[in-house]
């Protein structure tokens, strides 16, 4: 296909057509992620309902606890395995061809959770985690693409309108797919979770010749010898653990922990010794690697947000199913449409702060990062501590109205438009010159190691709906914030120039 020299597009027609303004590129990606958004979303609005729900509804029976250890190792997972979705696309694939694949293992990761059998239940969920790593690390690299560098002025809006795609994903998602699930049967709901993949995948296969050539490029190719050592490693640690596995379940000792505990732990240690191994790094300069020291207070704040904002999809799913009146104003809904306000809010509140940060910047008035992180630790201990009243007020079995999780929501999503779009920009303002591509990554293990406390505590038998426990969920974010406002100074006299 011949190529526009001037702007490393092809001349396909549909690259003289915009996407309100932008390449056309811009529309496949932005409908690939938006269907593959209502897949996850939909499928993670029902998922710990299901797991929770008894055999005679159709469900798998698991206590509480268990069915949030999975939701949480499961979310961390998605996570976690961004690091190596971007170092195959870099190493092997390319970008383009990464999502391609990923949007395929997906579609049956949902297709195996449609499935009535216990096995192909954790099969599929296995499946998702994979491409959803595969393609949470890519898809975004090629919004960039589709622009003339860092400089061009449409790129910002681009990556906005991207994100309203996830958005809109997001809260259709557990509207559809969330009303079939609880309503119908819980396995067509994951169905139409791979339908709408499939969709996506479809829109994207057709669209790929609107993308950016750079994103058929593999930056650094693995050699030949390179790609032997890797199968060769690859292979034998995947034998020693389905010989381990096989031992344990063979001897007829294997329990639900067996696989949840040893994620845990890597999700934990890996983010842990990530951030060590760049630290200290000696290729790093003296200035580089202070500020790699205030990203770690950052990186700390981060996990301990997430570690409560997650619990969305689990603790306040299952709040919404046994204590929360599901009608409003005389209109009755299934409890997984709780977990479209959270999109909702984002798409309504967005553009506001957006503007509110640059008109206080104007101003000269806008906060700092570590300002705006400790905003954002408050409102969401702030939302825990609105959880707690929730509680009370459904003491002794009594039905609560839907407006105290409409307000935990909306508290949740104003402190995580305080921080998570300042955690992406301190980001990539913060990385090492030599760590430049894989920092976005390294801040998706924050999600990573908050989600693995979350299962940690339910594994050890906390109980995530008890006052007690919400309420130390509380005083951490609220010392979390306190020691962040107390050491601003220090932290920003780690970040040189960057404010």
């Amino acid at each position: 296909m011949a190529q526009d020299v001037a702007t490393g597009q092809g001349t396909d027609p549909r690259h003289h057509r915009t996407f309100f303004g932008h390449p056309w590129g811009l529309a496949t990606l932005f409908t690939t992620e938006m269907w593959e958004r209502f897949s996850y979303y939909g499928m993670r609005a029902l998922l710990v309902l299901y797991l929770t729900a008894p055999h005679s509804e159709g469900g798998l029976g698991f206590s509480k606890s268990a069915a949030t250890a999975i939701y949480s190792v499961y979310v961390s997972m998605v996570y976690l395995l961004t690091l190596p979705g971007g170092w195959v696309a870099d190493r092997v694939w390319g970008p383009r061809k990464t999502v391609a694949v990923a949007g395929g293992v997906i579609m049956v990761g949902h297709f195996l959770l449609a499935l009535p059998a216990t096995g192909s239940f954790f099969a599929g969920l296995v499946f998702i985690a994979l491409g959803s790593g595969l393609l949470k690390a890519n898809i975004s690299t090629m919004v960039g693409h589709l622009y003339n560098g860092p400089t061009d002025p449409r790129r910002d809006g681009g990556f906005t309108v991207f994100y309203m795609g996830i958005n809109v994903g997001a809260f259709f998602a557990p509207l559809v797919i969330g009303t079939v699930g609880q309503k119908v049967n819980w396995h067509l709901g994951f169905a139409l979770a791979g339908i709408g993949m499939g969709i996506g995948l479809a829109i994207y296969l057709f669209g790929m010749r609107t993308l950016s050539p750079h994103s058929s490029i593999v930056s650094t190719p693995l050699s030949e010898a390179e790609r032997r050592s890797v199968l060769r490693k690859g292979l034998f640690w995947l034998a020693v653990a389905a010989v381990f596995y096989g031992i344990v379940a063979g001897t007829g000792h294997f329990t639900l922990n067996w696989a949840t505990i040893p994620l845990t732990v890597i999700g934990l240690v890996f983010p842990a010794w990530t951030l060590l191994r760049i630290k200290r790094d000696r290729d790093l300069s003296t200035l580089e690697s202070q500020k790699m020291t205030g990203y770690i207070w950052f990186f700390v704040a981060a996990a301990i947000f997430w570690m409560i904002y997650d619990q969305g999809g689990s603790t306040l799913n299952i709040f919404a199913q046994d204590n929360t009146a599901n009608s409003l104003a005389g209109v009755h809904f299934p409890s997984s449409w709780f977990q479209s306000l959270n999109p909702l809010y984002i798409m309504a509140l967005g553009p506001v702060f957006a503007w509110l940060w640059q008109w206080l910047a104007a101003r000269n008035r806008e906060p700092q990062t570590s300002t705006k992180f400790a905003i954002g630790l408050v409102l969401v201990g702030l939302s825990f501590a609105v959880f707690l009243g929730a509680l009370a007020a459904a003491s002794g079995g009594t039905k609560v109205t839907p407006l105290w999780l409409c307000a935990v929501y909306l508290i949740q999503t104003v402190g995580e438009l305080c921080l998570s779009p300042v955690g992406l920009s301190v980001t990539t303002k913060l990385a090492p010159e030599k760590y430049g591509s894989q920092m976005m990554g390294v801040w998706f293990l924050a999600v990573t190691a908050g989600d693995c406390v979350t299962s940690l505590a339910t594994t050890a038998g906390a109980d995530l709906n008890s006052r007690g426990y919400v309420l130390a969920e509380v005083a951490l974010a609220l010392l979390a914030a306190a020691a962040i406002l107390l050491n601003r100074r220090k932290i920003h006299g780690y970040l040189g120039e960057v404010h």
